[in-house]
């Protein structure tokens, strides 16, 4: 246990008098105990072995910044939904250490790179379209709404923490008024679509893999870091697919997948209750790109207090991709055309040329 390092003694000792209690009945071995990742949030991840050869994972997860309460929620109704996620083992939820299965060492992400090859990464896509519509069909929507309210507040964070703390500029009442008549657009745009279960963080880097091997071609093997849940817009989890937050793809491949699920979408109902959405892909495209437009100024936002706030500093590596995002989107919509420009001055950009899948 001693290659851990831990900032707090005293969670040191909880943690470890926790571990010592659970080892017996869990079959762990203690000496394997070590540091598997950590995110962008507050939570670790440990890997240790059982005296039986197989693998297991620790989240440590301080309770007054990470709760274990959600995840474990949502856990159980992705397990209801028969989506793959880790069983959970033995939890100390005052405390915030959680027990689970190990669905193994790589993500997609990680399993792709560095090539990156479009023929590699297609079935793989299309498994987690599949496992997409499934979750948004079967899951209980028994999480909070993802409102106006959220919306509006998770966009907040591009004017004051991207643009106020890193950028250090300081918008007139004119630019935030722009800024705010835009958001407001975007907020209803969004929940004009469908609602459902909404995963919020449904990527590349958030599922695991089974790499292929003689047998047959790789697996998508689980679904990760689902505690934010919420019900909300349809279009959101697809946005955090296709507009990646650690890998840019080419928009002709992402046409591909995005026509993929609204055919499977279609077929299962999804889209019933927007008629518009479900006869048109070109609409139902563009509902894509303004939900991940929102995804795209929270994104920069928290990039940007991670870096300030919370010392990760690697995360803002990927901001200008997240910039690239957000401006290729606005140049594509005319009620988006005064964010573009006050974005460009401020950054002090070239102007983007997109074609839009959309309507103008």
């Amino acid at each position: 246990m001693t290659t851990i390092q831990w900032a707090e003694p005293a969670r040191q000792v909880l943690f470890e008098q926790w571990l010592t209690a659970i080892a017996g009945d869990q079959q762990l071995a203690t000496s394997s105990l070590q540091l598997a990742s950590s995110d962008a949030s507050f939570r670790r991840y440990f890997r240790i072995q059982t005296t039986t050869g197989q693998s297991r994972i620790i989240m440590d997860a301080p309770p007054e910044k990470e709760p274990l309460g959600p995840f474990m929620h949502v856990a159980q109704l992705l397990h209801e939904a028969g989506i793959p996620t880790p069983r959970l083992l033995q939890s100390d939820v005052d405390n915030g250490f959680l027990l689970m299965d190990d669905l193994g060492q790589q993500t997609v992400l990680q399993y792709l790179a560095p090539e990156y090859s479009t023929k590699e990464a297609y079935p793989l896509m299309l498994q987690s379209v599949d496992w997409l519509v499934q979750m948004q069909m079967r899951t209980r929507a028994d999480v909070p709404a993802y409102d106006h309210a959220v919306l509006m507040r998770e966009m907040q964070l591009f004017p004051e923490w991207y643009l106020g703390r890193y950028r250090q500029a300081t918008l007139s009442d004119s630019q935030q008024q722009t800024l705010h008549k835009t958001f407001e657009l975007i907020a209803a745009n969004n929940l004009a679509a469908p609602q459902v279960f909404v995963h919020r963080d449904y990527m590349l880097r958030n599922l695991m893999v089974t790499p292929a091997d003689a047998a047959g071609a790789a697996q998508i093997s689980g679904v990760l870091d689902f505690q934010d849940a919420l019900h909300g817009p349809i279009t959101y989890d697809l946005a955090s697919l296709l507009r990646d937050a650690f890998h840019s793809w080419e928009e002709d491949f992402l046409l591909d997948i995005a026509v993929r699920y609204w055919e499977k979408a279609r077929k299962a109902g999804l889209l019933a209750s927007a008629p518009e959405l479900e006869a048109d892909f070109g609409e139902f495209y563009r509902a894509v790109e303004w939900m991940g437009l929102q995804r795209h100024l929270k994104v920069a936002g928290i990039f940007a207090r991670l870096t300030l706030r919370d010392g990760k500093a690697k995360y803002l590596e990927d901001t200008p991709r997240f910039l690239h995002y957000i401006r290729s989107t606005a140049s594509r919509y005319r009620e988006l055309f005064p964010m573009l420009r006050l974005i460009d001055a401020l950054e002090n950009t070239q102007k983007t040329e997109a074609f839009s899948f959309g309507r103008l």
